[in-house]
């Protein structure tokens, strides 16, 4: 699922990223990679952290608005590892990962809700954010 989120960011990267002038051009890989960890890391810590029922919704629903709590926290995650990272303020960090989370989570939900696209489904987001999948979740809660 990493991979395929990376390209969802590669390929929105553009105004928020690649054409930023806060983020050097040598630096927009390591930038785009940064915001797919960052995603990555504050979903499995989301789902890891009780916060399932959530996750689901948001694939269920479609809402991946900046007033989704899940996308927000997300955004926030990204601002933050971004400032770390390349040395932003907070108001250039926050921009970048205002413009771009809200549109790479929407297309993530897109295509794990996309019958004709199989390249995301939803156990394979849910094995990448918890180590294993449901099977493990359940099987921990019975040890």
């Amino acid at each position: 699922m990493f991979d395929q989120l990376l390209d969802l960011v590669k390929q929105n990267a553009g105004s928020a990223i690649i054409n930023n002038p806060a983020i050097p051009n040598e630096h927009n890989d390591d930038a785009i990679n940064t915001t797919g960890n960052s995603i990555m890391n504050s979903l499995g810590n989301q789902a890891q952290g009780g916060n399932m029922s959530q996750l689901l919704e948001m694939f269920q629903s479609g809402n991946t608005q900046q007033s989704n709590p899940v996308v927000n926290n997300v955004t926030k995650n990204v601002a933050g590892d971004l400032a770390q990272k390349f040395n932003l303020n907070s108001s250039q960090a926050s921009g970048i990962a205002e413009q771009l989370i809200p549109v790479v989570m929407n297309q993530l939900v897109k295509k794990t809700n996309d019958p004709n696209d199989n390249s995301i489904d939803m156990n394979s987001v849910i094995g990448s954010l918890t180590n294993g999948g449901i099977g493990n979740m359940l099987g921990g809660l019975f040890k």
